[in-house]
C-alpha cells in the first residue's frame, strides 16, 4: 500500500517503533506489554510537530490506534487492520478460550481500534463486511484495497522450472492449512513439497511424508528466489470461518494423478 502511494504521487513518511521483529512477530504477556508501552511513548513523543494530512495506521496496529487518534489531532485517521485478533487468536489459532476475559479483552481492543479509525481498509469485500460487523460501521467508513506485494523484489517473469516442487511459504497457523497440505502430499508421493516457515504447528512435520522439506527460515529478500524457482505455490487451505475450504488441495491433486500427473495436479 506503501509503494502504491508513493507511485500515485503520494508523499510518505513512515514512523515505526521496534515491538515485534524477526522469525516469530507475535507475542502476548508482560515482556510484550512493555515493549509495546516504550514503543507508544516513543511514537508519541517523536511526531508531537509532524506535518501530514492524513495518518495510516497498519497491521498489526490494533493497539496503535488509540494513540495514532491522539497524534492526528483531529486530522484523519486510516486503519488498515488485515484481520481481527480476536477472529485470529481465540478462533483460528485458539491461543484462549472463547468468552474467556482474554477473548473478551482481544474483542475489546478490536472494536475500540475500528471505531476510532475514520476510514477502515479491507482486503477483501467479506472481510469488509466483517469488520464493519465487528466495529458496528457505516458502509462509508470502509474501503477495499486487495492485497499485493512489493514490486521492488516480487517482479514477474516466473518459467517452468526443470525440476517440479509445490511451494508454501508461510507461518504454520490453523488458517494456512498445514494438514491439507501434508494430506495432499501423502496422495501425491511422486510430487516433491516445500514448506517454509515455522509456528504453532510445527509439531506436524516431525513425521512429514518423506516427499516433504521443511525450511524452517528464509530471509524475506530470497522469497522471490524461492517462488521463482518452484513448480507451483500453495496459498490458504485452512477450514476455519477465516480460511478457504481444505479440501480443494486433496481435491486438486488426486484429480491431477488420475488425469495428467503432477503438473496436472498443480
Amino acid at each position: 500500500m506503501i509503494s502504491c502511494l508513493r507511485g500515485a504521487g503520494v508523499e510518505v513518511v513512515e514512523r515505526h517503533a521496534s515491538v515485534w521483529e524477526g522469525r516469530h512477530k507475535w507475542s502476548l504477556g508482560i515482556v510484550a506489554a512493555a515493549r509495546l508501552a516504550l514503543a507508544e511513548t516513543r511514537l508519541l513523543l517523536g511526531s508531537r510537530r509532524a506535518r501530514f494530512d492524513a495518518l495510516i495506521v497498519g497491521y498489526p496496529g490494533h493497539f496503535d490506534v488509540p494513540a495514532a487518534r491522539r497524534i492526528a489531532r483531529g486530522r484523519p485517521v486510516i486503519f488498515n487492520p488485515l484481520v481481527s485478533l480476536h477472529e485470529t487468536l481465540v478462533e483460528d489459532r485458539g491461543r484462549f478460550a472463547a468468552g474467556s476475559a482474554p477473548a473478551r479483552f482481544l474483542r475489546r481492543v478490536d472494536w475500540i481500534a475500528l471505531r476510532r479509525a475514520d476510514l477502515v481498509v479491507a482486503d477483501t469485500e467479506q472481510n469488509a463486511r466483517h469488520l464493519a460487523e465487528l466495529g458496528e460501521l457505516p458502509d462509508e467508513r470502509l474501503a477495499v484495497c486487495f492485497v499485493g506485494a512489493e514490486e521492488r523484489l516480487f517482479r514477474p517473469g516466473w518459467q517452468p522450472p526443470a525440476t517440479f516442487h509445490a511451494l508454501f511459504i508461510g507461518k504454520l497457523i490453523p488458517l494456512h492449512g498445514l494438514e491439507t497440505i501434508l494430506a495432499a502430499a501423502q496422495l501425491a508421493p511422486e510430487i516433491p513439497f516445500r514448506v517454509v516457515g515455522s509456528g504453532q504447528l510445527d509439531a506436524l512435520l516431525v513425521d512429514r511424508p518423506a516427499n516433504v522439506e521443511w525450511v524452517e527460515w528464509v530471509d524475506y529478500e530470497r522469497l522471490p528466489e524461492e517462488i521463482q524457482r518452484a513448480g507451483c505455490a500453495l496459498g490458504v487451505f485452512g477450514t476455519s470461518e477465516q480460511g478457504v475450504s481444505g479440501t480443494r488441495l486433496r481435491d486438486a491433486l488426486d484429480h491431477g494423478r488420475h488425469a495428467r500427473g503432477p503438473r496436472a495436479a498443480a
